[in-house]
């Protein structure tokens, strides 16, 4: 009787798209809690815009960086490859709904809301992807994902009932709910749109096409931006370096390497730790349902992003 082999350990090739959807998530959860901070002096337009400025800066930048890598190991000249038109046309309205309407409607949201209820919101959108994965992207239904799915539903719902301040209107509720909305929709089609761009590329593309959507907003994001606080205008191009430039490229890098069900999945885990931050940068202390919420979050992901052992 010969004894099984032990499974091989993972290699690190596969361990950078778990890494990369954990600063995601840490990111994304952030975002939360700069959005209440500069939300203090810009309204939802304005600081939409100026955060897809301050995106874009970046992302150009690590796009003329990757250029000039490039051009040094090869010694010839290169240029941004950018897709034909149709498929350009469609990355850029992929780009003004996932980056522009999408940050305009949480924005707002969250001037309404506080940030456990947003949050609750806006991980609705998990539950919209995986169906629409299954649907539209032939992932299917995997009885682990949905188990997962619920159990960490069941973890929001207690955050969101113990970190409601009960203060918040029905239009923020349903701006919260369009929110997850566009982030499910945008999610789904960018799993499609990454087999032929690249994520940097995509990413870059989609980030100018939302600040161009949010153009509008100029005036008044010049105009708050005279009177805003230090504070406040920090906490702007936060949003725009870190959980809009690093956070995105991080997210398609992952997106491309696993499907959009289970790494959607992932993000049940921005739930607690926006609790967290918000209790150690904000003051607001959770309750003891919001702890037990965020173990069951925990729970959940662990159950529909871990493979069972073979």
């Amino acid at each position: 009787m010969t004894a099984l082999a032990p499974p091989p350990a993972p290699s690190r090739t596969s361990l950078l798209p778990l890494g990369a959807a954990g600063v995601t998530v840490v990111l994304w959860a952030s975002a939360f809690v700069g959005i209440r901070a500069a939300g203090h002096d810009y309204s939802a337009g304005p600081l939409a815009l100026g955060r897809l400025l301050a995106g874009s800066v970046a992302l150009t930048a690590v796009g003329l960086f990757q250029a000039a890598k490039a051009r040094r190991a090869t010694g010839a000249s290169t240029r941004p490859l950018l897709p034909r038109r149709p498929l350009l046309f469609a990355a850029m309205l992929w780009g003004v709904a996932w980056f522009g309407l999408y940050n305009v409607s949480l924005n707002r949201a969250e001037q309404s809301l506080d940030a456990g209820t947003t949050a609750l919101l806006v991980n609705l959108a998990p539950v919209l992807i995986a169906v629409l994965a299954g649907l539209l992207l032939g992932e299917g239904f995997p009885v682990r994902l949905m188990i997962g799915m619920a159990v960490a539903f069941s973890g929001v719902a207690l955050i969101a009932i113990t970190t409601s301040d009960g203060r918040g209107d029905l239009v923020g509720v349903l701006l919260g709910l369009a929110s997850a909305v566009l982030y499910a929709t945008a999610a789904t089609a960018q799993k499609r749109l990454l087999t032929r761009i690249d994520a940097l590329a995509l990413t870059w593309i989609g980030c100018l096409s939302g600040t161009v959507a949010c153009l509008p907003f100029a005036p008044g994001l010049i105009r708050q931006a005279a009177d805003a606080s230090l504070s406040s205008t920090l906490s702007l191009l936060y949003l725009g370096v870190f959980p809009t430039a690093i956070a995105f490229l991080a997210w398609g890098y992952a997106l491309s390497r696993t499907n959009v069900g289970r790494l959607a999945a992932s993000t049940y885990v921005v739930p607690p730790l926006v609790v967290l931050m918000s209790w150690a940068l904000l003051g607001e202390v959770p309750g003891v349902l919001a702890l037990v919420g965020g173990v069951l979050c925990l729970a959940g992901v662990g159950i529909a992003t871990v493979r069972r052992a073979r």
